[in-house]
C-alpha cells in the first residue's frame, strides 16, 4: 500500500472521531493550536502527520486513534446497546470479485471490473497477479479496477506469501492449464475451518488433461489438455470448484457438460462475464451447464459483479439483534429467500421493495426493510444446503438471529469441521450455546447481552457475528485483531457506524 493510502486512512480515523465527538474542525484546529485549513488537509490525506499529533489528537477526542506496539493488529472498540436507524447499500460481492480476477486470466485483452469492494481477499489476489506480471490498478474512486495480463505470466515471480494468505489461489488452476503447461502453485490460506480438500477440484480438471501432484509447500501442476469427451460430473457441488472448471472449459474449443455444478451467486457472475468474451454457456442458474470455449481471447471488456447476499444477511443480522428497523438497499433477493422464510418463519416482519435489476443486467434486486419483531426458535434445526439451499456463509447469521429468539434452536453446521466450534466466543458476551459436537450447537434464546474483550476468529463469518453481537452488548466491547473481517468486508465499522453504531478503530502500528 502507498504513503497516500495510510494518510487517507489516517485522516478518515481522525474525521469520525471528531464528527462522533461533535467537534468542528475549526474547534479541533484550536484545541491543538493549529489551523482549520491543516485539519482539513489531514482529515483528507493531504498532508503528512507525525506520531506526536496523532497522540495530542487522541488526548482532545478522548479516543486512541492508534497504539503502538509492534504486531500490526487493528481492533475495533464498540460501544454497544444502542439502536440502529437508516438505510444501507449492499456492496459489490466479495466471493463473485476474487472468482473474476482470476478469470481475467483467460482474457489476453483488457477487463475493468466496475464498483469492486476494496478488501483484503482482492488485495492480495492483485499482490498476486502483479508479481507474475499482470498489470492491476484501480482507476478512479467508484473503485473500478483494471486488469491487463502480459502475454506469457512470469509464474516463477509470484508473491507466494500474499498466495497462502487466500484460497482463492486455487482458482489460477483452470485459467492456467490451456496456457502452461508445467507450473506450480503454493497451498491455499484463507479461513482457518479446518481440512478441506481439493480433490473435488481435480475431479473436474483431469478431465481436461490436467494433473496436480502435492508436494510440501506448493502444488505441482502439469497440464497436457485434450478434446473432453464425456460429461464432467462434479463431486462436490462447490462454489469455487464450480468456477474452476467453468474456467477450464471457457478456453476449450468443443462442448463440455457439466453436472452437479453449483448454480450458487458467484458462479453465475463468472458465467455472464464470460458470455461477454464470447464463450456460449446454456443452463446459467441451474446444476447442469452446457459450455462451448473459444481458443484464444483477446477483447477489452467491462462487467459489474453483482450484489454480495451475505453482507446484505449481514445487515439484516445487525438490524435484528439491536431490535432496530433499517432498510438494506440493493439486496439480491434471489440468492436469500430461503433465509427470510425461514426468519418469518421465526416471527420476523419486514416489507420488500418492487424488484430492480442489478447493474450486471441479471441479479435480481429488493430493498428490505426491517420491522420490530419478537423471534421465536424455528421447529426444525437450521443447517445450510447447495443453492437454493440456506447458504453457508450465512449459517453463522442465523445462529446470531436465534439469540435473540425465544427458545431453543439447533444449528447444524455440517460442511465445516470447525465453524461450529466458534459459537462458544458468543458466550462470552453472555449468550446460552451449548456445543454438543464439531458440527452441532444448541442456543437458548432470548440473550441478555454483557460487554466482553474477544479475540477475532482466524475465520471471516464469525468474526463479524460476534462483532454484530457486541452491538447489542451494553457497554464497551473490544474486538482484537480483525484482519479477518477486513478479508471480506470493505470499510465495515464506518459503515455501521452511518446507521448509529459505536465502534472505534484502534490501529496498532
Amino acid at each position: 500500500m502507498s504513503t497516500e493510502y495510510y494518510k487517507q486512512k489516517i485522516g478518515n480515523l481522525i474525521q469520525e472521531s471528531r464528527i462522533r465527538r461533535g467537534y468542528t474542525q475549526t474547534q479541533l484546529a484550536t484545541a491543538l493550536g493549529t489551523s482549520q485549513s491543516a485539519i482539513n488537509r489531514i482529515e483528507k490525506g493531504g498532508q503528512n502527520i507525525s506520531l506526536e499529533m496523532i497522540a495530542r489528537i487522541s488526548d482532545v477526542l478522548s479516543h486512541d486513534i492508534m497504539t503502538l506496539n509492534s504486531t500490526g493488529k487493528i481492533n475495533f472498540r464498540v460501544h454497544g446497546g444502542g439502536k440502529l436507524s437508516g438505510s444501507i447499500r449492499v456492496k459489490s460481492s466479495k466471493n463473485a470479485s476474487v472468482a473474476l480476477l482470476c478469470a481475467a486470466l483467460l482474457n489476453k485483452g483488457k477487463t475493468t471490473l466496475r464498483h469492486v469492494a476494496r478488501i483484503e481477499e482482492v488485495n492480495r489476489i492483485i499482490e498476486v497477479l502483479q508479481s507474475i506480471g499482470v498489470k492491476v490498478r484501480w482507476i478512479n474512486d467508484d473503485n473500478d479496477l483494471e486488469i491487463q495480463p502480459p502475454a506469457k505470466l512470469q509464474l516463477e515471480n509470484m508473491d507466494i506469501n500474499a498466495a497462502k494468505r487466500t484460497r482463492t489461489i486455487i482458482m489460477f488452476l483452470g485459467p492456467l492449464l490451456h496456457q502452461y503447461s508445467d507450473f506450480k502453485l503454493p497451498f491455499a490460506g484463507g479461513c482457518n475451518l479446518g481440512t478441506r480438500t481439493v480433490e473435488p477440484h481435480m475431479t473436474g480438471l483431469r478431465a481436461f488433461g490436467l494433473d496436480v501432484e502435492a508436494t510440501t509447500d506448493y502444488y505441482h501442476a502439469i497440464s497436457k489438455p485434450h478434446i473432453v469427451n464425456n460429461t464432467i460430473l462434479l463431486t462436490e457441488r462447490g462454489d469455487t470448484v464450480t468456477e474452476n472448471v467453468i474456467m477450464a472449459a471457457a478456453l476449450h474449443e468443443g462442448e463440455v457438460t457439466i453436472r452437479n455444478a453449483s448454480p450458487n451467486y458467484m458462479v453465475q457472475d463468472v458465467c455472464f462475464f464470460l458470455q461477454l468474451l464470447g464463450v456460449e454457456i446454456e443452463g446459467i442458474g441451474t446444476t447442469t451447464l452446457k459450455i462451448r470455449g473459444v481458443k484464444h481471447i483477446e477483447q477489452d471488456v467491462e462487467y459489474h459483479p453483482s450484489e454480495d447476499p451475505i453482507e446484505a444477511m449481514s445487515f439484516i443480522a445487525a438490524g435484528i439483534v439491536t431490535d432496530s428497523e433499517i432498510t438494506i438497499q440493493r439486496a439480491p433477493i434471489e440468492f436469500l429467500e430461503i433465509e427470510l422464510a425461514t426468519l418469518s418463519e421465526m416471527g420476523l416482519k419486514y416489507e420488500l421493495s418492487e424488484e430492480y435489476s442489478a447493474q450486471n443486467g441479471y441479479t435480481r434486486l429488493v430493498d428490505i426493510s426491517l420491522k420490530h419483531s419478537k423471534l421465536k426458535a424455528p421447529i426444525d434445526k437450521i443447517h445450510p444446503l447447495p443453492f437454493p439451499g440456506i447458504n453457508m456463509d450465512n449459517l453463522p447469521f442465523l445462529g446470531l438471529i436465534a439469540t435473540t429468539a425465544k427458545g431453543r434452536t439447533l444449528i447444524h453446521d455440517w460442511p465445516y469441521e470447525r465453524r461450529a466450534i466458534y459459537f462458544n466466543e458468543l458466550s462470552k458476551l453472555n449468550a446460552d450455546v451449548e456445543l454438543l459436537d464439531p458440527h452441532r450447537i444448541y442456543i437458548n434464546g432470548p440473550t441478555k447481552w454483557k460487554p466482553a474483550d474477544v479475540v477475532a476468529p482466524p475465520a471471516l463469518r464469525p468474526s463479524v457475528v460476534i462483532l454484530l453481537a457486541m452491538l447489542a452488548a451494553p457497554g464497551v466491547s473490544t474486538l482484537r485483531d480483525v484482519y479477518s473481517i477486513n478479508r471480506g468486508y470493505e470499510e465495515l465499522a464506518s459503515r455501521l457506524n452511518s446507521l448509529g453504531a459505536q465502534i472505534d478503530t484502534v490501529r496498532e502500528i
